[in-house]
């Protein structure tokens, strides 16, 4: 009885809570020990923390503009789609789904399912098959909620954002308290060079990113925002700078508190700053971070399904996964079909190789994106953006981003190297199935299975187009 669409529900406030609930996940609870591990000490530690959050600052800025440009949501998709071509998009769509995206929202999962076993096995580790079963009934949970209501989903976001604001405070008061009155013996020699080695840095700049990625998820959404040209600028730095104080005040916190071999030690950073801190809230801060890794694996599902709902509508993957549900008006085909890929790798991987395998792919495309928004600018002088950022921001971004990409292969070649393969074996599809026409002989019985699905989950293609 009424037009089927993507409504836009997304106001500013929403889109504010959608980047804190995304950037404030897993990553800081459980990414101070993968940078420390690989930078060295605490100082080179902290300054990694810090140059990732300028970093991070940067790439938001490049795609601030990018979402101002380019009015389709798909966020990295769609932007490398528009300025460098179908070929990359879909090299990007490929590794974003058979590696990037469901190894990313195993490692929040599994961080999920620690957290909030944790209180009930210590001093003990919880067991590993409980913690994947636990894992995985709140991926589960996350993803039946996306499917049903784009609201509720929002809500749910904006509530778990104030938890994770409260879950870093916890943290920061009593560090900072304990530092006040002098408890400084932790950073004597912060920066020890002899435990420095270069070439694991990228992999410690790849931990401190994934505790600050989720800068770029208004650009998931973008065609559900409201003022869209005010609010993802506004919105982008607000929340960034917010993060990157918050992340700071932490990691000081835990350094003040635990020892570099206890943070080392630890399966639970937070965990054990509580243990050793706040004894009284033993029970209250691990699972406040385990509600703060919910809303990141919300957040993480909620931008996804845009992007496979864009590329179908695109013409770059099944156009099943293009249709809304009829009655609840959520891209119900694109929100299930990460299930069995989230699931097989909660089940069988581990968060540190998770973390390496995907982050080779994601800052891969992600530099792509800001070399396309210079390409773009290159392109269309005339075009009138209503947010500009510097041109020196996106060529230093995608410089570094490149660089880290490439140094990579020296520190962790063999998870870099399944992560590139994963990249390389698009090609063939995309020559095979995306660039020829298939023939009507083969086109027959796939819309016929299309069909069958989708009387089967109530969805049709979208009625008006909303970008």
């Amino acid at each position: 009885e009424e037009a089927v669409f993507l409504r836009k529900k997304i106001t500013l406030v929403r889109a504010f809570s959608l980047l804190i609930g995304s950037m404030v996940g897993s990553g800081i609870f459980i990414s101070p020990k993968g940078v420390l591990k690989n930078s060295g000490s605490v100082g080179f530690s902290l300054v990694v923390w810090f140059t990732c959050g300028i970093l991070s600052m940067f790439g938001a800025l490049c795609y601030a503009e990018l979402g101002t440009r380019i009015t389709k949501s798909g966020g990295h998709y769609i932007y490398i789609l528009e300025t460098l071509g179908p070929l990359p998009s879909f090299l990007f769509l490929w590794a974003e789904f058979f590696a990037i995206r469901p190894a990313n929202s195993a490692v929040v999962s599994l961080a999920f399912g620690r957290y909030l076993l944790e209180p009930f096995f210590a001093p003990c580790a919880a067991p590993v098959p409980a913690v994947k079963l636990v894992s995985l009934l709140g991926y589960y949970m996350v993803l039946t909620l996306n499917s049903w209501s784009v609201t509720w989903s929002a809500r749910l976001q904006t509530a778990l954002s104030v938890v994770k604001i409260l879950a870093l405070a916890l943290i920061i008061v009593p560090g900072m308290i304990l530092l006040a009155q002098g408890h400084t013996e932790n950073f004597q020699d912060a920066f020890d060079r002899q435990a420095l080695v270069l070439d694991k840095l990228p992999l410690a700049f790849y931990a401190g990113m994934f505790a600050y990625s989720g800068w770029f998820q208004t650009s998931f959404v973008r065609e559900e925002l409201v003022r869209p040209e005010r609010n993802i600028p506004l919105a982008v730095i607000v929340s960034v700078i917010t993060v990157i104080v918050g992340y700071m005040l932490t990691n000081v916190s835990y350094y003040t508190v635990l020892g570099t071999q206890d943070v080392l030690a630890s399966p639970a950073v937070a965990v054990s700053f509580v243990q050793r801190a706040f004894k009284s809230l033993i029970s209250v801060v691990p699972v406040l971070v385990a509600l703060s890794c919910f809303g990141t694996m919300n957040g993480g599902i909620f931008t996804f399904s845009r992007t496979l709902f864009v590329a179908s509508r695109e013409g770059q993957w099944p156009p099943l996964f293009s249709m809304i549900h009829i009655r609840r008006h959520t891209p119900l085909p694109a929100v299930m079909l990460m299930f069995p890929l989230v699931t097989a790798m909660v089940c069988i991987g581990d968060i540190y190789h998770l973390m390496n395998f995907f982050s080779f792919s994601r800052w891969l495309f992600i530099g792509l994106a800001t070399l396309g928004l210079i390409v773009h600018r290159l392109r269309h002088p005339e075009l009138h953006s209503p947010f500009k950022v510097p041109l020196f921001i996106p060529i230093s971004f995608t410089i570094i981003c490149l660089f880290t990409v490439a140094m990579s292969f020296y520190s962790d070649p063999v998870n870099i190297s399944i992560g590139c393969t994963t990249v390389l074996s698009g090609f063939p599809v995309y020559y095979l199935i995306i660039h020829r026409q298939m023939s009507s002989r083969c086109r027959s019985p796939f819309y016929y299975l299309t069909h069958k699905l989708q009387l089967l989950l109530e969805v049709v293609q979208q009625e008006i187009k909303t970008y």
